[in-house]
């Protein structure tokens, strides 16, 4: 029998295939690897809604920042991989300083974090002496240290509500979120100028496409979206609460305003129901957050067998990080 040329159709679908096989029979040896090592470890493994549904797959717990923050402290087990970003994983050793926190990728940064500095961050809060300091848990653990209260997207406008109504607020980092937290609390707040890359991707002409082509689809969108896209939302909350949602609407389809690996459990909770993701302002994917895109099951693999990357932090910063999230979680009840 002739071979057939790779340049012709079924050779480009046989090479697939032949690739996607391959993957999926090197993803099943990752994933034994990884279910005899968690044993051997006594890890728990904890993932974020944005991983790749490869990674929500193997893990024991997925959720948003305040649900992983809650199983953290709660957890039993003497090693925690953390597949999330760093700002996530410092969290855990916030709350958990005995135990191992390992992160499959050291580079899994955040650019809301990134965009506040510990030193530029003391300077914006020392021109604000008297106001109280809330910080989005998507901050650095230096930013924690430094901070009155820790919120997250879930709890943020009811622990807001909450403080005295004498006291003014500085809010950091997220502005567009902080924007939100003002309009649902009635508080005036001092906004840090920071923004996260994913959500002020989206694209508002993209969105009205999408809309005109699904006039019935419920449109679902993250608090840190710009405003503009939030005028479109007919329900806005973190990933767990538009999951939440998902679940309890009516409506049988849904135009999703965050990054889209919340998509794979909206998809396996509710599989009667679809679900859109919104591309970028130039038609890219750029709604798919790059650092948290860095976790792999190989990753996950490598760093149970070398007990590495590992989070360490000074006690010092650790204690005063601690207080405001220790608050947070006590409010939050």
């Amino acid at each position: 029998m002739p071979r057939v040329a790779p340049s012709s159709p079924r050779g480009r679908s046989v090479i697939f295939a032949a690739s996607q096989s391959s993957t999926a029979c090197l993803d099943d040896e990752h994933r034994a690897a990884i279910e005899k090592l968690r044993q051997e470890r006594n890890a728990v493994i904890l993932a974020h809604y944005y991983q790749e549904p490869a990674v929500q797959d193997i893990a024991d717990f997925i959720g948003d920042s305040l649900e992983l923050s809650r199983k953290a402290a709660a957890t039993d087990a003497e090693v925690i991989v953390f597949c999330g970003v760093h700002f996530m994983a410092e969290t855990a050793k916030i709350l958990s300083p005995d135990k191992t926190v390992l992160i499959p990728d050291l580079e899994a940064g955040c650019s809301l974090a990134d965009a506040c500095p510990a030193d530029a961050f003391a300077r914006f809060r020392s021109q604000h002496p008297d106001h109280i300091v809330v910080s989005y848990i998507n901050c650095s653990a230096a930013i924690k240290a430094q901070s009155d209260l820790i919120c997250t997207s879930s709890n943020a406008v009811d622990l807001v509500k909450q403080l005295p109504e004498n006291r003014p607020i500085l809010f950091a980092p997220d502005q567009n979120l902080g924007r939100w937290v003002q309009a649902q609390s009635g508080r005036e707040m001092t906004l840090w100028p920071g923004s996260c890359i994913v959500h002020e991707s989206f694209s508002e002409q993209a969105l009205l496409g999408l809309k005109s082509q699904h006039p019935k689809a419920e449109v679902l969108a993250h608090p840190e979206c710009m405003p503009h896209l939030l005028e479109h939302a007919d329900f806005i909350g973190s990933t767990s609460k538009m999951l939440q949602r998902a679940q309890q609407s009516k409506a049988e389809s849904f135009i999703v305003l965050t990054e889209p690996g919340i998509l794979h459990q909206m998809r396996l909770k509710v599989p009667d129901k679809s679900f859109l993701d919104v591309p970028g302002s130039d038609g890219c994917s750029c709604n798919a957050c790059p650092y948290m895109r860095l976790n792999t099951l190989e990753k996950i693999q490598q760093c149970l067998e070398t007990m590495s990357p590992a989070i360490e932090l000074e006690e010092s910063i650790r204690i005063q990080a601690l207080r405001p999230i220790q608050k947070m979680l006590e409010m939050s009840k």
